[in-house]
């Protein structure tokens, strides 16, 4: 009896698997790595081959010693909006450009300038920036023209991921919000935006919802992954939406914090109505709405400065190591302040020109001063959100926190110092491998109510806020906030020194 939902998230830094039942439990986990590129500054790739790869790894994993006809329905989840350009094979022409790439300056302004931004606003929840798919798409035309000439399909992460399994071309709903170029309330690809990115409806294959059920598992998908021909596949959900299902928002007013190699960052919110300064998605629960923002480098940053500057392996052992050093430091870190803008910034900045600073160094910091200012440094990014929302007047009824970082102790502590408020934190959550395959397990009929996903919770720490660490705080995250409108008018001319 088919009684599994298998799912499968794409992430920056590798593919995630989880194998759930209904009852609330997880039944098997599984993980294969793979790398980020970033061969000139702002650019973020990576190979969908390698994305492949990751997935027949997690699969065989999961099923060892299982019967895969127990499994029922696959969902996946990845990164969003990334772009997968395919020729008419259905081949991959060129490596994926990620969500937190900041290639495409010159396409964003110009998009800027030549496409009224109010009306893009009042019809796609958004203005032009470099989350967008049309700027991207723009600079494949003019930089590599020979690709784009080839080109005859525009897929998603997790999309494509789709595709290989079941041979069925689809975009899940989230992918065609962030783009960009749909209209989010009449649920259609907007001709004039289209038109104006140089680009034809025909490139983009049918949106779809989370739950919908796009295909099987084909014999040749069958035959890489271990999975049984014929097992439903599901359209699948951005990861960031599947983890802030997973992590149990469903009601107006709960937030979550994903310290992820990007920090996301997503408010639960039951009407459709974006804001200015952030991205907006269809929750994967209907009628149910996230607004999120999003910072480009966040695990990542903690990942370059382990492995590039430290020159050290990054495991568990250096991080437990760093945290020690970091943790003999005062809040804010005698002065020494980041701006984490290493790979430009999305929301609330949308600026793709910002660099990456440490400011106030002295001969009197250490590492353990440099590492800690770095952990203060997304939490400051986490604050400026939060601080947008409350401009709104919107409630924050509590402030959960998921991904890898949570497990570092100092790291959730400083949140909930920096943003004030208790933080409760799920280190073991397995994240948008676990949301999708529920989802997926929705689709299928093996779950028959979204309030069964809390069934899945695993163990919760909290942190509660110092009130004197918090006012130091304070002081320093004015500080970071007035840093960057310090250096903003000198980013372009780094930029064009370092050929970004």
């Amino acid at each position: 009896m088919a009684r599994f939902a298998l799912g499968i998230d794409v992430g920056t830094s590798g593919v995630k698997g989880v194998l759930i039942e209904p009852g609330g439990r997880l039944v098997a986990e599984a993980y294969a790595p793979h790398d980020l590129r970033s061969s000139y500054p702002g650019w973020s790739e990576e190979d969908p081959a390698d994305w492949w790869r990751g997935v027949v790894s997690v699969c065989r994993q999961l099923l060892v010693n299982r019967d895969p006809r127990e499994v029922a329905v696959v969902g996946c989840s990845g990164m969003v909006p990334a772009l997968v350009l395919l020729d008419e094979r259905g081949n991959p022409l060129r490596p994926a450009i990620l969500q937190n790439d900041a290639r495409a300056i010159e396409e964003i302004e110009w998009l800027r300038r030549n496409l009224d931004q109010e009306q893009l606003f009042a019809r796609t929840g958004g203005y032009t920036n470099q989350q967008h798919v049309g700027p991207r798409l723009m600079w494949i035309q003019r930089h590599e023209p020979e690709i784009w000439r080839r080109t005859r399909l525009v897929l998603g992460s997790y999309d494509y991921i789709a595709y290989r399994l079941s041979g069925a071309w689809s975009l899940e709903i989230n992918w065609a919000v962030e783009s960009g170029l749909f209209d989010i309330y009449r649920r259609t690809w907007d001709e004039m935006f289209l038109q104006a990115s140089h680009l034809q409806e025909e490139l983009f294959p049918p949106v779809r919802f989370p739950t919908e059920i796009i295909g099987e598992v084909t014999r040749e998908a069958a035959e890489a992954t271990g999975l049984a021909p014929g097992t439903l596949v599901a359209a699948g959900s951005a990861d960031h939406v599947a983890s802030a299902l997973a992590a149990g928002l469903r009601e107006h007013g709960d937030l979550l914090i994903k310290f992820g190699a990007a920090g996301d960052i997503l408010y639960c919110m039951d009407r459709l109505e974006p804001h200015p300064r952030l991205y907006i998605d269809y929750h994967d629960i209907p009628e149910r709405y996230l607004l999120n923002g999003c910072m480009a480098a966040s695990g990542s940053l903690v990942k370059w400065f382990v492995t590039q500057v430290l020159r050290e392996e990054g495991g568990s052992a250096t991080y437990r190591r760093l945290d020690e050093e970091a943790a003999a430091v005062p809040p804010a870190s005698d002065g020494l302040i980041v701006l984490p803008y290493f790979l430009g910034e999305k929301t609330p900045l949308f600026d793709p020109e910002a660099r990456g600073i440490f400011f106030g160094l002295t001969l009197s910091h250490s590492r353990g001063h440099m590492f800690r200012a770095i952990l203060e440094a997304v939490i400051y990014g986490f604050q400026h959100h939060l601080e947008i929302l409350q401009e709104r007047g919107y409630p924050i009824r509590r402030v959960l926190a998921t991904d890898g970082g949570v497990r570092s102790e100092l790291w959730r502590q400083i949140a909930a110092d920096v943003l004030g408020l208790p933080v409760e934190a799920h280190p073991g959550h397995p994240g948008s491998a676990l949301g999708v395959a529920f989802v997926a397990g929705m689709g299928a009929g093996l779950f028959q109510d979204w309030a069964e996903i809390e069934a899945f919770a695993g163990p919760a720490y909290w942190n509660e806020p110092n009130p004197e660490a918090h006012r130091r705080y304070q002081e320093a995250y004015r500080l970071y906030r007035d840093l960057y409108e310090a250096l903003k008018p000198l980013f372009p001319r780094v930029g064009r020194l370092s050929g970004g």
